[in-house]
This record gives C-alpha cells, sequence and structure tokens, in this order.
C-alpha cells in the first residue's frame, strides 16, 4: 500500500498502562512509537490513589513520587447517611493527580528513546497475523508490527471490547478543591469513601494539598439527582454532613467537572482462537475493576509492565499475555464487581456499612484482596 509508514512497535494511548510499557520497551533499545490524543497534559476521570504495588510500579520505572508532591494516605473512613466506620490501610497509599503522573512517566519514556507523537487520534484498527494498521487521522496510515492498545476506556473502531456481563450504566465524575485549612487538616492521611443513594464517591487529598472528589453513580440516579453536577453533590452532601463540612466554602479548580459514561465495572478481556496475534490489549482494555478498590492505577501499571516484558521475551504471543493478565486480575475484579453491585443500593449500602462498622478489619481484608497479588508483581519482575 502506498502512503503508510511502517513501525516496530506502536503503543495507543499514552496514560499509564501506555507509558510504561513505552518506558521499559524504550530501555531495552527497541523503537516505540506513541500515539496520544491530547496534545498537552490534562486531567483525567480518576480516583488518583496509588496502592502499594503501583508504587512498587512506579519506583521501578524510576518514578520519585516525594519529588511529585504526593500525598501519604493510611486510613480509610467509610460514611453512610452521616455514620463513620474507619480502619487503618494494610500499606501506606499516595495521592496523586493523573495529569502530573501521567507527563512524568510520557518524559520517562522520551529519556529512553520512545517516540511521543501528541493531538493523534486513532480513528480505527484492523489486524491480523502479520501486523496491524492503524488509522492515525492526520498522521494517516501507520502498520505497526506489533500494536499495545492502551486507549483506557474509549474503544477505537475495529478493536472494540466485548462488554457483556459488566456494569455499564455508570458515569464517572470529577473535581478538584481547595478546602479551608481546617477542613484540609483533617482529611489529611484519610481517604473517605462516601455510599450515597444509586452511587458511592471518594475523597482524598492529591499534590498540593488539593482535594479529589471522585463520584460514581448510576444514571438512573443521576436523572432523579437533577441531571446536574451541582444537585447532586447538593444530594451527597445531604445524605453525609461530613462531606458537606469538608466542602463548606471549598473553592472548586475547575470550571466544570470531568466526567465519563458508561463505565464497564466488571469487564475482563478474554482471548479466543480468532483473536489476531501481536496485538496486546492494556489497562482498561484489558480489565475494569470498580474505582472504589482504588487499585485500577495499580491493574494500568501491572498490564503495561507484564505486556512489554512478556514481548520481549515471546515476541508477538499476545494471546499468552491476555491469559496471564486475566489470571492476576479476574478473582479481584470479580470481587470488587459484586461489592459494587451491593454498594449501589440502599440495602446492600446498609448491610456493607454495618459489616464494616462491626468488624472495622473488614475493610482491610477487603483491600488487600483486591489488590494484585504479590507474587505476580515478584513474577512479572523476574520476566524484564
Amino acid at each position: 500500500m502506498n502512503g503508510h509508514r511502517t513501525e516496530e512497535l506502536v503503543i495507543v494511548g499514552g496514560g499509564l498502562a501506555g507509558a510504561s510499557a513505552a518506558c521499559i520497551l524504550g530501555r531495552e533499545g527497541r523503537s516505540v512509537l506513541l500515539l496520544e490524543r491530547d496534545v498537552g497534559a490534562r486531567h483525567k476521570v480518576c480516583g488518583e490513589f496509588l496502592s502499594v504495588e503501583a508504587q512498587t510500579y512506579l519506583a521501578r520505572l524510576g518514578i520519585d513520587l516525594d519529588a511529585l508532591g504526593a500525598s501519604r494516605i493510611s486510613h480509610l473512613r467509610l460514611y453512610h447517611r452521616g455514620k463513620k466506620a474507619e480502619a487503618e490501610l494494610p500499606f501506606l497509599a499516595r495521592g496523586l493527580s493523573r495529569k502530573i503522573l501521567d507527563e512524568a512517566l510520557l518524559e520517562k519514556a522520551i529519556s529512553h528513546g520512545a517516540q511521543i507523537m501528541r493531538g493523534v487520534t486513532v480513528r480505527s484498527i484492523t489486524a491480523d497475523e502479520r501486523a496491524s494498521w492503524v488509522d492515525a487521522g492526520s498522521l494517516g496510515r501507520v502498520r505497526a508490527e506489533t500494536l499495545f492498545l492502551a486507549s483506557g476506556k474509549h474503544d477505537v473502531r475495529g478493536a472494540k471490547r466485548p462488554i457483556s456481563g459488566s456494569i455499564n450504566d455508570l458515569i464517572g465524575f470529577k473535581m478538584h478543591y481547595r478546602l479551608s485549612e481546617q477542613q484540609r487538616t483533617a482529611l489529611d492521611g484519610a481517604i473517605e469513601v462516601i455510599l450515597f443513594d444509586e452511587g458511592y464517591a471518594g475523597l482524598q487529598l492529591i499534590e498540593g494539598g488539593v482535594a479529589n472528589l471522585c463520584l460514581v453513580v448510576s444514571q438512573r440516579g443521576f436523572e432523579q439527582a437533577g441531571k446536574s453536577w451541582d444537585s447532586l453533590v447538593n444530594q451527597v452532601t445531604r445524605e453525609c454532613p461530613p462531606v458537606a463540612d469538608r466542602l463548606r466554602n471549598a473553592i472548586a479548580l475547575f470550571e466544570r467537572p470531568f466526567s465519563i459514561f458508561q463505565i464497564p465495572y466488571g469487564f475482563v478481556h478474554h482471548p479466543d482462537w480468532t483473536e489476531p496475534g501481536g496485538l496486546f490489549r492494556l489497562g482498561d482494555q484489558m480489565g475494569v475493576i470498580p474505582s472504589f478498590t482504588g487499585e485500577g492505577m495499580s491493574m494500568a501499571l501491572h498490564s503495561g509492565y507484564i505486556a512489554a516484558s512478556m514481548f520481549l521475551r515471546n515476541g508477538r504471543a499476545s494471546t499468552d499475555f491476555h491469559r496471564k493478565m486475566a489470571a492476576n486480575v479476574r478473582q479481584q475484579i470479580r470481587l470488587a464487581f459484586l461489592l459494587n453491585k451491593a454498594a449501589r443500593f440502599g440495602p446492600g449500602q446498609a448491610v456493607l456499612f454495618h459489616l464494616c462498622r462491626t468488624w472495622p478489619s473488614l475493610m482491610r481484608q477487603v483491600a488487600a484482596f483486591t489488590r494484585i497479588r504479590v507474587g505476580s508483581i515478584h513474577k512479572t519482575a523476574a520476566l524484564s
């Protein structure tokens, strides 16, 4: 074909999964082209909670969280109807915005020789056993000998995820706030999870003492709340007075909240014999864990790390990667999926909160059971 370019390795998406894979492949001297649709750093809908597993991967990639100003989080507070249950986390977590972290990873990938092209929107993908063809808009058609698809929750035509069986009527929102000094001090060191009718929210500090409010609600719940961000926040603060205290006199840092629709929680990619070789699905293209677990960022980094490591060892055998990755995350996503269904509605929320308040150690166990297993991380390290 005329008018196309051929690349050894192409990564679609410069988020945590794509950027981490680019870092590893570039570090090993491989020719990497990463296509990112955003022209510059931007915020994304995300809880911005870094578990100990995520921190492990970032440290191996040379990312200094202290230098980036990440907050420290050691406690979990669970609220329901104004009542509180609290427990110490089984690890020290960190809080850092995706805008800062994603850019740090992309800069690290560039330092390892990866080529980053920004402002490129991938319109479609076609693949066979020999290569993948990427329609990259203004860039033209790119022939990728191996393709890493890390487009997050956004599907690309020709490579859409089969998401049947997942929860896909959810809407995610994110807003950053500058809290009063008193409320910032009260929140410091904790992540607060709030159960409200038809959804839940998480509130924590990130860099610079900024508070991130990340909220997930069903489409029906959003409509019942008045179909606006302000009315939804008013509902949450009415149901949970402590959150009303946090946000009193707070300054919203965005003109409007960031949002994403139809999040396919519970999705896990299962390869079959029709799947072309040499197309690796990373991050949310591989599996989507409910956000209240705080493990989404870790799973994205895990997928980028293990995909790059397995490619360096086994070449284009992407099916082997998908099977291994599914085995690593299937149980965690399944447990979080069931808890997410319970946490959406009043009766389930009441039972869940009662159990957590009666046995605070249950919150620690849930936090532990929805994590990537330490053994999986060690095995991944052995591959690279």
